[in-house]
């Protein structure tokens, strides 16, 4: 009986130990986190987000339709 309780007492400091070793190299870590960069410009403004957003979709649509047209193209030339 007291063979278990040891097995299991050393099996959970164990696993204890591995478990909050990350932790610990964390917190002993000297490394500072890196400084934001300073940005001259001031943060875009939502509408320009949005417009931005907006393009892209836009330019990914075309590019998809411009992919179909080819493939049939490519199609029709099979075919005959």
């Amino acid at each position: 009986m007291t063979s278990r309780i040891a097995r299991f007492s050393l099996a959970a400091l164990i696993s204890a130990t591995i478990g909050l070793s990350p932790i610990s190299v964390l917190a002993a870590d000297p490394a500072p986190a890196p400084a934001p960069a300073a940005t001259s410009e001031p943060a875009a403004a939502p509408a320009d987000k949005a417009a931005a957003k907006k393009s892209k979709k836009q330019a990914k649509k075309e590019k998809k339709v411009e992919k179909k047209s080819k493939k049939k193209v490519k199609a029709a030339d099979a075919a005959q």
